[in-house]
């Protein structure tokens, strides 16, 4: 069996898992790359179907290609998107240029409390990935939130022999990550093998593009030629480029994120 075959069965065997072991399951979708690898996994593991709800969470701030990819594939996939905005965030935390980490609280973290809360999700589909960040290394497949939303990274249980924490009390809820152990270019190789269609930011133009897209103001494009999937898989065998590189700089510390992370950011 080849690695990408044996995480491919390993993804859809935690993606079944958690659709028997909770009641109300969703799949929050960023409409990149890896959320629409995964996006793609959970339609393998049902014969096409997407049989939970796709939370979008919607800044204001995203590229204009994702919100027209979102609503073609949407459509093209039959998905129950939920289209999430805070609408009640203060205008004081909501500017990227001045703090980021008030606008991510505000418009991801607390839009994303709202959706559980108003839709009584136990569990949540994410697609990080363990290469992707440090403190994302600290994550297991099955991760639990508490009342207050909050992560405690210190404290997590074993998972050995595929026994995963899935007992919860009432207002927790656990954070789903079937690629947990998947690298970038494992995701970029399953795009190609599957035919899976991604946003057109990820392919050069001008000889720059993103590796990593989300908000328009918290990203930008790196040095590349690559505008195919072919190329994008051969320039990451040799680039020493890191894949967050060109997200906001103050955002990515390890600092911000593991204190964004541990109030409930993704």
């Amino acid at each position: 069996m080849d690695r990408l075959q044996d995480l491919e069965n390993s993804s859809i065997y935690i993606i079944r898992e958690a659709f028997f072991k909770f009641k109300n399951t969703a799949l929050l979708w960023s409409v990149g790359k890896d959320s629409t690898a995964l996006l793609w996994l959970i339609r393998k593991a049902f014969l096409g179907e997407v049989p939970v709800p796709v939370i979008h969470l919607d800044t204001g701030h995203k590229f204009a290609e994702i919100y027209k990819f979102r609503d073609r594939y949407a459509k093209a996939w039959d998905l129950k998107l939920i289209v999430e905005k805070n609408e009640s965030a203060p205008k004081k935390d909501i500017d990227p240029s001045r703090d980021k980490f008030s606008c991510c609280t505000a418009l991801k973290t607390d839009a994303l409390k709202q959706a559980i809360k108003k839709h009584g999700f136990d569990a949540l589909y994410l697609a990080i990935r363990r290469d992707e960040h440090g403190i994302r290394a600290k994550e297991r497949f099955f991760s639990l939130r508490d009342a207050y939303f909050s992560w405690d990274y210190r404290h997590q249980p074993l998972e050995l022999w595929g026994h995963y924490q899935t007992g919860i009390k009432e207002d927790q809820h656990v954070r789903i990550h079937p690629l947990l152990g998947w690298r970038e270019i494992d995701v970029w190789q399953y795009i190609k093998r599957e035919g899976i269609p991604v946003v057109d930011l990820y392919f050069s133009r001008n000889n720059l593009r993103f590796r990593s897209i989300g908000c328009e103001c918290c990203c930008n494009p790196v040095d590349s030629g690559a505008d195919s999937v072919d190329k994008i898989i051969s320039e990451l065998g040799t680039t020493r480029i890191s894949e967050r590189s060109g997200r906001a700089q103050d955002k990515e510390s390890d600092y911000i994120m593991q204190k964004l992370r541990s109030l409930g950011y993704m």
